[in-house]
């Protein structure tokens, strides 16, 4: 069913202030802007003459902000270091009024941060400040505690598990918080990376990108390009891990959605892609993920919540840089779209 203007309306008032639990890597994510005219004497670099620095939330945070710019109410779980960058995190956190309860502090882990230094409006180099360790059992139980206690007190819709394998997202963790959702008959939707790829069970939407469903079914990408031949390994996938939707996102080619329908029949829908001056695809699968999984609790069906999905995985790349949708154009957007 496509969608109509009537869904449309009832999108975007039923998702206001509706409470979403996001789960995973949170990042601040921060940019160093300049102009590049001269090589550097010391090294055949270039030398950029920095002109602006700005610093933002990024990794599971950006999905929190995705939700947030939605008129949705995330909150928000992961780790911070006890260090500077820690302090940054949360005073970000604090500016877009995101609430802070499912924020771990770690004395034994450094905030994840990218630093992309930008020349000319071209990105020339990227720094991360990481660890990929798993959680340490004390940390780790002060994450599950927390989420633990968002669940009881709180009117959560759906949990996201937005995983970029750096180590806050582990087996044990989606075990328990998979059996909480079931206790509590919350949806689940993950935006995956390859190392717990196959831990998760029975979620109601999966969401990896082409290069993740490779490496993640151990399937060379060559081996997927055939959208027949793509959607029988997604149907496999599918069978053995028992999770009731998977959106394949193509890039260029937009996105493949694979699901159960209410009479238990497997049906396939590939949306296309929609023609744009693409800028930047960072954060692109974080806006995918949340339009998606609002689209589910405000009862859209498969299809027409792969279309929104769709366009607004699209409509975040015409801008440079990690950012979240803006939910004025996504509407103004939809409607020059559709209709």
């Amino acid at each position: 069913m496509k969608l109509t203007k009537e869904n449309l309306e009832h999108y975007f008032q039923s998702i206001r202030l509706q409470e979403i639990l996001v789960i995973g890597d949170v990042m601040l994510d921060e940019y160093i802007e300049g102009e590049v005219s001269r090589i550097s004497p010391e090294a055949p670099v270039p030398v950029v003459n920095i002109k602006n620095r700005k610093k933002c939330l990024g990794g599971a945070a950006n999905v929190a902000l995705n939700l947030r710019a939605m008129g949705a109410v995330p909150l928000l779980c992961g780790l911070i270091g006890e260090d500077a960058k820690g302090y940054d995190f949360l005073r970000h956190m604090e500016s877009y009024r995101l609430p802070q309860d499912g924020i771990v502090r770690s004395g034994t882990r450094p905030t994840t941060t990218k630093i992309r230094i930008i020349g000319n409006k071209m990105q020339l180099l990227r720094v991360d400040e990481e660890t990929d360790a798993a959680l340490s059992e004390t940390d780790a139980a002060k994450l599950s505690g927390q989420i633990r206690h968002l669940l009881q007190t709180r009117p959560v819709k759906a949990i996201v598990f937005e995983d970029y394998d750096k180590g806050v997202i582990t087996p044990e963790l989606i075990a328990q918080v998979s059996a909480w959702a079931e206790e509590y008959d919350i949806p689940v939707c993950v935006d995956p990376k390859k190392r717990n790829f196959n831990a998760y069970r029975n979620v109601t939407l999966f969401k990896p990108n082409l290069s993740e469903l490779s490496a993640g079914l151990q399937v060379p990408k060559s081996e997927l390009q055939d959208e027949s031949a793509l959607v029988a390994r997604i149907r496999q996938f599918m069978e053995e891990s028992g999770h009731r939707m998977v959106m394949t996102t193509l890039s260029e080619n937009g996105l493949i959605l694979c699901y159960y329908q209410k009479n238990g029949e497997f049906a396939s829908l590939w949306v296309p892609a929609i023609v744009r001056n693409i800028c930047d695809v960072s954060g692109a699968g974080d806006t995918v993920i949340s339009i998606a999984t609002l689209g589910l609790i405000t009862g859209l069906s498969a299809g027409q919540m792969a279309e929104m999905a769709n366009i607004a995985g699209g409509l975040v790349c015409e801008t440079v840089g990690v950012v979240p949708i803006d939910k004025a154009l996504l509407e103004k957007e939809c409607m020059r779209i559709l209709f």
